[in-house]
């Protein structure tokens, strides 16, 4: 459980323990159980089977109810994107590529930091060889949101789990094989879709590694011969060559 979560639900059962000594507490508000008065012993238990449902849904929305998930085209942060991911982790066949999604999540973080790092180390950050390798780094990392941003866009277009049920039904519904055949087909065009993003993305972690490599090696710097550098040169044909980099896709990812 986050920090958040757990502060919430901490608030909620706290609350809910502190109105009921308040308001059960002898001399206080005057609520007393199996006193007197049946009005106040009725009152009390309200109080007490009311907090604890309270309490019981709060929890169980705290901790069990999954959050709500932005659509695509309004995720703007890496969080945004890992808790989309989360949905299709227990679909049949996509297990091991939405593991790999979130892995790579956490890798371009740890990269873009160590990046960062070593440009802290080699340039002073008003200097201009810093700035465009800033650049470059940041083109990259929006090319990296946008493919995680196809990725999901494919897995919301075609239901995983809806085709998971047809292909259990094959055996005792009567199907055509035609049928069957068109919608096996669709469902593996629509999984090559996924791993092609994938594929693109480790690409991309790979360059950053390299490009990790050619900074740290470097003991200054013209700005000029930044654009000629072997890996800058990848990314940047990396960049023109994928058709996702579009002007339309371009707003929305996490950095």
């Amino acid at each position: 459980m986050d920090n958040g979560k757990f502060m919430k639900l901490f608030g909620l059962v706290g609350g809910a323990a502190v109105l009921n000594i308040i308001v059960l507490s002898p001399g206080l508000l005057g609520v007393e159980i199996g006193g007197e008065s049946i009005l106040e012993t009725a009152s009390g238990v309200t109080l007490l089977v009311v907090s604890f449902l309270v309490a019981l849904y709060g929890s169980y929305g705290l901790l069990f109810k999954p959050p709500a998930v932005l659509p695509v085209k309004n995720m703007t942060t890496r969080e945004d994107y890992i808790a989309a991911l989360h949905q299709y982790r227990n679909a049949k066949d996509l297990k091991k590529d939405i593991t790999l999604a979130l892995d790579q999540l956490e890798r371009i973080v740890k990269k873009k930091s160590a990046l960062i790092e070593v440009l802290g180390q080699r340039f002073d950050q008003k200097e201009i060889s810093y700035k465009k390798f800033d650049s470059v780094i940041y083109e990259v990392e929006k090319l990296f949101y946008l493919n995680i941003r196809g990725i999901l866009n494919k897995l919301r277009v075609f239901d995983a789990s809806g085709y998971s049920a047809f292909a259990g039904q094959q055996q005792s519904a009567r199907l055509s094989d035609k049928l069957i055949r068109e919608k096996t087909i669709l469902y593996k065009e629509y999984l090559s879709y996924v791993t092609g993003y994938l594929s693109a993305n480790e690409e991309i972690l790979l360059k950053l590694d390299k490009l990790l490599l050619e900074i740290s090696l470097l003991n200054s710097t013209d700005y000029r011969d930044i654009e000629e550098m072997p890996c800058v040169k990848e990314i940047d044909l990396l960049i023109k060559q994928t058709k996702l980099y579009k002007h339309g896709e371009e707003d929305g990812y996490g950095r």
